[in-house]
């Protein structure tokens, strides 16, 4: 981003009813153009946001982080430059670089690191912390030539990753990637020595303005993606399987084939942290079976759930699977080495990713590895990411597809020896429970969607609170399914969210989230904050029912009405905190 287009965006008004966003940017150094870029970036990331952001004193980046009002801010961005672990490693102080200078500084920047680590430990729990590590060269303060590291250097690096190690246990805490830093700023593109001496402000402009979008993107972190369908042959491994052979199909060096390994490689590991996998193959389904039992493959069968092996049309296989995950088409990517293929599915599915997989080019294809690990990646891999290919799989032999608007029998409910664990409680730091409610689409009472810092506001609210359920029954666990915000206020609750995991559709675990709403919370009446979407159908049937009524708002549902029409209900229920 130029300089010019990013004054232009940070000084342009907000949009009408936009959310503040108030960042803390904790540097040693003037902020100045950093400061414009990570507005300029915010903004164009999300301009439903008003961003503003503050700076402390010159010169004192801990020192800006121990006086920091957390009350006045909603995130803290922290700039770690090696002059801020002790200003002789920074051209703008002469304190001397003697070899006893240089064990003054090591010694000294131990105690500063020491010391950023327990302010940050002590913000962090309540407050998203970016923090970038050093990203300028080290002075030639050291005895060694500069192609030759000194251990002083390498004492330094290792201050460093001593705190990085220590400051990465603490959820709220993310920390920019230097390898990826590397890849979009090189090292000899980062410093502006002359704008350092003259103005305290070490960056050149390109730097200043990828900072700004590295930190944008770690402060407002976009929801990923669900789930991946791949094609089988010349993409998940090189060659036709049913016209070559079980056999004859590769993966690996000897075949010149390796981008394929590591393509399943990458499959499997994002299958781990509940990606979901599906395949749509033109091929013989006995044949592929035969290719998945081949003990050298990377990717296991039970990795994939459902494979569409047959002679249709991809984009009817697509469909299928869809159906059978219960997302839509804009949460999932299409993989096929086919452009005639992909451009099938890309007409039938206009919100959907399509990649192609390039079989015969290694960059691109180490190209397109790193892509799916960008939209796939996440913080942290919760309990629930874990149970979602096992949960699905019940869901299909169960036959509950349809959106959840079959009806199980009550002998089913009755027989499935069920368990909902209730959490009731105000903190904003359970990362599952937002993630939840910006993922979910179908069973959403307005699909209304949060940045971090408006889910924590909400909380500011002495009257809101937070309730969750985790489910499980003889079948397996769901975890976390459902997620209700509100406020409660003299027998009446008004409730702003309200989502629950499609996996969770058709058992009866709605019924008993208002329950606990009447029953544990007093609540004489419910408010609903309901708007109709394009994707919430079965909440809006779900609502229908309970009002028995066509819906407009205010959705109001009583007591009386409610415990009226309720149905039998075989859940055992326990509750974790109560109000």
């Amino acid at each position: 981003m130029k300089l010019i287009d990013a004054l232009k965006l940070a000084q342009c008004p907000p949009a009408y009813g936009a959310a503040r966003l108030r960042v803390f940017l904790g540097c040693g150094f003037t902020a100045l153009h950093l400061q414009t870029f990570l507005t300029a970036h915010l903004h164009a990331q999300r301009p439903d946001v008003r961003a503003e952001i503050r700076t402390g004193l010159f010169g004192d980046l801990v020192g800006n982080i121990e006086r920091v009002d957390l009350s006045s801010i909603d995130v803290l961005a922290v700039m770690l430059e090696w002059a801020d672990l002790d200003p002789r490693l920074g051209i703008r102080s002469l304190g001397g670089w003697r070899q006893a200078d240089v064990d003054d500084i090591a010694a000294s920047a131990e105690v500063t690191a020491a010391r950023l680590q327990r302010a940050i430990a002590a913000i962090s729990g309540d407050l998203a912390t970016i923090v970038c590590l050093p990203t300028l060269p080290l002075p030639p303060a050291f005895t060694t030539r500069p192609l030759q590291l000194s251990s002083h250097e390498a004492r330094l690096h290792r201050i460093v990753a001593s705190l990085v190690e220590s400051i990465l246990q603490f959820p709220q805490v993310r920390i920019i990637n230097q390898q990826k830093l590397a890849l979009d700023s090189p090292l000899a593109n980062r410093y502006d020595v002359k704008s350092d001496l003259q103005t305290g402000f070490p960056y050149t402009l390109e730097h200043a303005s990828i900072l700004g979008e590295l930190f944008g993107g770690l402060i407002d972190i976009r929801t990923p993606m669900k789930g991946i369908i791949t094609d089988l042959d010349d993409t998940l491994w090189a060659g036709i399987v049913g016209d070559d052979g079980v056999d004859a199909i590769s993966w690996n060096l000897d075949g010149h084939s390796q981008v394929h390994g590591l393509y399943q490689q990458l499959l499997s590991s994002l299958a781990s942290a509940g990606v979901l996998i599906g395949v749509a193959s033109k091929n013989q389904e006995e044949v592929v079976k035969q290719a998945f039992q081949r003990r050298d493959l990377l990717l296991s069968s039970d990795d994939i759930f459902p494979l569409e092996i047959h002679w249709l049309p991809k984009s009817e296989s697509v469909e299928r699977i869809l159906r059978t995950w219960n997302i839509g088409a804009d949460s999932v990517v299409f993989v096929d080495d086919s452009p005639a293929e992909l451009a099938e599915v890309q007409a039938a599915f206009p919100d959907m990713l399509c990649r192609q997989f390039p079989k015969d080019d290694p960059r691109k294809a180490w190209k397109l590895l790193n892509e799916l690990r960008d939209l796939f990646g996440k913080p942290v891999i919760s309990k629930e990411d874990t149970l979602r290919m096992r949960s699905i799989r019940t869901s299909a032999a169960l036959g509950n597809h349809d959106s959840g608007r079959e009806t199980v029998s009550d002998d089913f409910l009755r027989s499935a020896d069920s368990c909902i664990v209730f959490d009731y409680g105000r903190s904003a730091a359970d990362n599952r429970a937002l993630e939840l409610v910006n993922k979910t689409n179908q069973f959403n009472l307005n699909g209304k969607r949060y940045s971090e810092t408006e889910w924590r506001q909400f909380f500011d609210d002495p009257a809101g609170f937070l309730l969750t359920a985790t489910y499980e029954d003889k079948f397996g666990a769901l975890g976390k399914i459902a997620v209700l915000t509100g406020t409660a206020k003299e027998g009446c609750i008004d409730l702003r969210t309200w989502v629950m995991s499609c996996r969770a559709f058709s058992r009866g675990i709605e019924h008993q989230c208002l329950r606990y709403l009447f029953e544990d919370c007093g609540a004489n009446q419910i408010t609903f904050d309901f708007q109709p979407t394009i994707r919430n159908g079965p909440l809006q049937d779900y609502l229908t029912g309970l009002v028995d009524r066509q819906l407009s708002a205010p959705v109001i549902l009583t007591k009386e009405r409610f415990f009226a029409g309720i149905p039998p209900l075989f859940h055992r229920v326990e509750v974790n905190s109560r109000v």
